[in-house]
Order: C-alpha cells, then structure tokens, then sequence
C-alpha cells in the first residue's frame, strides 16, 4: 500500500507513565474537579482546528490522563493565528502537532491520535468533544455516537458569536438533536473562515465548565449562546424562547 495511504490511516498512541494517585500539580483545582473521577475517564476531541485544539490543551492542563486525538487536516500558516498552533509546526498532521504540545504540559498522558476523517469505525471514548466546522459533520457524527456517549458537548463559533450544546441528561439528549438544523440553513460561513484565537478559548472554557459541572454529578446546561460583540450570554431557557 502506498506510504501516503497509510499516513491517512494512521493511529499513534503513546503509553502514560505510571503517576501518583494525587498529583500536586492539580492541588489548587482539587475542590472544583474531582480528580478521581477524572482519572478514570477517557476523553475524544473530534476535530482539534480553532476550539478542538483549545479543548485538548485545556484538558491536558485540568489532568486528563486519557485523550484521543481525531482529525484528518494539516496545520498552515493560518492555524498560528486563529487556533495556537506554533510556526515550526506547519505542514505536520494536527494531532502530531496537537501531540507534542500536550507532552510538553504533561508526558504522563496517553495521548491516541487518529489522522483521519471521523469514520464510524473509529472506537471513541464515552466522554466525546465535537468541534468540527459543519453541521452536516455533527449531524453525522452524533448519529454514530448517541448511543455510544455519557458525555456529548459540540461547540460552535463564529466570529464572536459562541455557541455550547451538551447532551449529558435526558432533558438535554432530547433537546441536542433539534440543534441540528439542514446545511442549507446554517449562517454563511464556518469558524474557519471567520474566528479569533480568544473565542476558541472561551468557547473551549465554557465546554470544560460543563464537562466539570458533569464529572461532580451536577446537571449540565443543555444550551448557551455567547455573544461577545454584545456582552450577551443566553442559556438553556433563553434560547428555547428564542426558537419559539
């Protein structure tokens, strides 16, 4: 088989060394994150471009101790700018980069990448972070994994404009899929095409929110939309109202 059919199909992983049960580093959030729960958890992030790499960094400081990384795209010159990642890293697949970076905070952490297009072949983890760019993406992927996931959260971003779903209860599993509205409908353009490096990381801020509201056994807000421009944030109620 060709070598470039192969770097398509490629999944890395690398083995976490053995670490405490407590570690110090982790002291100050002790009382927020409940460390053995999130030791025991295993975490995908779909999509690792302006959010999804936001989302593992953040992660990978919290002490998560289990990641796989699923992405298919390469980083260029304008990932430096909108998603974090580093100049010399250009031209390399998103998850190596992503990869290395996440070594670099902890190398106690399993880190699994898969350079690809998610697939429904692809075995996930039960706690899932969907941060792809198109509605039919999402739609596709949660169609595979509904049944698979405990903890389901997609971010959306454009411009300054943040939007957070989480599925994690019955109330919020009911509401998720009515998010999920036809391409032919969506707003023109993707968080791609317009994005900013400081929006990823609050859209990334509010979905480890609700992943910790989660892991301390807390209901979780099945809907919030930020809007930065105008110092707006709606939840769950709200933007049901607004759908009426």
């Amino acid at each position: 088989m060709a070598r470039s059919v192969l770097a398509g199909l490629r999944r890395t992983s690398i083995q976490r060394e053995p670490v405490p049960e407590l570690r110090p580093r982790l002291t100050r959030q002790r009382d927020l994150i409940p460390e053995e729960r999130l030791n025991e958890t295993s975490i995908t992030v779909i999509g690792v471009g302006a959010i999804g790499r936001q989302v593992a960094i953040q992660l990978a400081c919290m002490g998560a101790r289990t990641l796989q990384l699923i992405d298919f795209d390469t980083v260029d010159e304008t990932n430096v700018t909108t998603q974090g990642y580093l100049r010399k890293q250009i031209g390399q697949p998103k998850v190596e980069a992503l990869q290395a970076c996440i070594r670099e905070i902890d190398n106690h952490i399993a880190v699994e990448t898969v350079n690809d297009r998610f697939r429904a072949k692809h075995k996930t983890t039960p706690v899932v972070f969907c941060c792809v760019d198109s509605i039919s993406a999402r739609t596709a992927i949660w169609r595979s994994l509904q049944d698979r996931c405990e903890f389901w959260c997609d971010g959306r971003m454009l411009g300054e404009t943040i939007r957070v779903l989480t599925a994690a209860d019955i109330e919020s599993l009911t509401h998720y899929p009515t998010t999920l509205f036809s391409q032919s409908e969506s707003q023109a353009g993707t968080c791609t095409s317009r994005s900013t490096i400081y929006s990823a990381n609050i859209a990334a801020g509010l979905m480890l929110h609700q992943f910790a509201r989660w892991l301390r056994s807390q209901p979780v807000d099945a809907d919030q939309t930020l809007n930065l421009f105008a110092s707006e944030l709606m939840t769950t109620s709200e933007n049901l109202k607004e759908q009426q």
